[in-house]
């Protein structure tokens, strides 16, 4: 049991900011604010210090592409541009660096996904940056990974002369795949009404739960017109569970993500136009959407952006318009609410995981720094005694 006292506690709920303690039994949230400390709890005196939930990745490669490997080491299975079947947990590595300095500069979970190559890439895991195995920091199956645009045009097209090679392509094999779960499902429910033997197919098994049982379709889109392809042929199938990943021209065309109450994962901003389909890259694009009346949660794609700046990238978008009070609920609760984990992190309250950060200022503001962790009410991080000097640590 730990109490964390004389602290600056943003809950991230309807309580807003509160002064008081944090007390932590058993791995979850115990008590918050104004309350008595027991007597067997390790007190920690945080000087006034800022604490926060965790924070939430919406949209991370951390664990499946590690850090220092090549980027599509086990986030891509390039042998076909349609792979439901593939589970991102599979290809999970609990001791990737990348979570390490995740979980040390304040991230404690994160959506871990197969890549963007495949037009449909598998089964996506929200997953803890802390642990010891890739099974106990499961926290749940938390969509299908879809991808538009350049990315599987390039991967199967110019690479490998398939279809998808133009964005129709995209589309058709977006639709076509979800035309096949469509008469899976029909088939599987006519031979287990009639009792007759049936051969189960584990990616339409997995494209069954988009269809019939609200597994979200995340689709990583970064222009206006891929994000408005993504949103007809969602109505064209019946699929409301969705997210548009990335939406990088999301700001054009705002109001389409609000007249649907689609949510906008947004990042990463902090990069160049690298390629044609970012050229409207922005940091203000959180702000528009925000304005619109959009729920928008931040994210770092990393490794593109290293997970560890997660932070960093909230600031930006203050600074281009987003506004400061919810700065912290766009990588707390709104990215738990948008992956349906919101009943276990992204808030501080009775009841939630035990994940905190401590922070030495304002979460968002340069300058500003970790000085506890905790995941899962256990103390993984404590700056005066486990920063190291990276002069120290330098690998020759």
């Amino acid at each position: 049991m730990y109490a964390l006292v004389n602290a600056v506690v943003h809950t991230a709920t309807d309580r807003g900011t509160v002064e008081g303690a944090v007390v932590v039994d058993g791995g979850k949230i115990a008590a918050v604010g104004d309350v008595e400390v027991p007597d067997d709890a390790t007190v920690i005196d945080v000087d006034g210090d800022h604490v926060t939930p965790g924070l939430v990745d919406a949209h991370s490669h951390a664990g499946v592409a590690e850090w220092g490997e090549p980027e599509d080491a086990d986030i891509n299975e390039g042998t076909d541009a349609v792979t439901p079947h593939v589970n991102a947990l599979d290809g999970f590595h609990p001791r990737d660096e990348e979570l390490k300095r995740a979980f040390q500069n304040g991230v404690t979970s994160v959506s871990a996904r197969m890549g963007s190559g495949n037009v449909i890439g598998g089964v996506i895991c929200s997953m803890k940056t802390y642990g010891k195995t890739a099974d106990g920091m499961l926290i749940r199956e938390d969509g299908m990974k879809a991808a538009m645009g350049e990315n599987p045009k390039r991967f199967h097209g110019e690479r490998e002369g398939r279809q998808p090679s133009t964005r129709p392509g995209v589309a058709a094999t977006l639709r076509e795949t979800l035309m096949a779960a469509e008469d899976y499902v029909d088939r599987r429910e006519h031979a287990r009404n009639e009792g007759e033997p049936f051969e189960r197919d584990l990616g339409m098994e997995n494209l069954a739960r988009v269809l019939t049982e609200g597994l979200p379709l995340r689709v990583h889109a970064h222009r206006a017109d891929d994000i408005m392809t993504v949103f007809r042929i969602a109505e064209e199938f019946g699929i409301d569970a969705l997210s548009i990943e990335h939406a990088t021209e999301g700001h054009l065309i705002a109001e389409e993500f609000a007249k649907r109450d689609v949510p906008a994962v947004v990042g990463p901003s902090l990069y160049s136009g690298a390629k044609h389909e970012l050229r409207n890259i922005t940091f203000e694009t959180p702000g528009v959407l925000n304005e619109a009346g959009v729920k928008v949660a931040i994210q770092t794609d990393a490794p593109v952006l290293p997970q560890q700046h997660l932070d960093v990238c909230v600031g930006l978008a203050v600074r281009e318009g987003f506004p400061a009070d919810e700065a912290l609920e766009a990588v707390t609760r709104y990215p738990a609410e948008i992956l349906g984990i919101e009943d276990r992190v992204g808030t501080i309250e009775p009841g939630t995981d035990a994940d905190l950060a401590v922070w030495d200022g304002v979460f968002h503001e340069n300058g500003t720094r970790t000085t506890h962790v905790f995941v899962d009410g256990e103390h993984v991080f404590d700056r005066a005694n486990d920063a190291v000097d990276p002069r120290e640590a330098f690998d020759w």
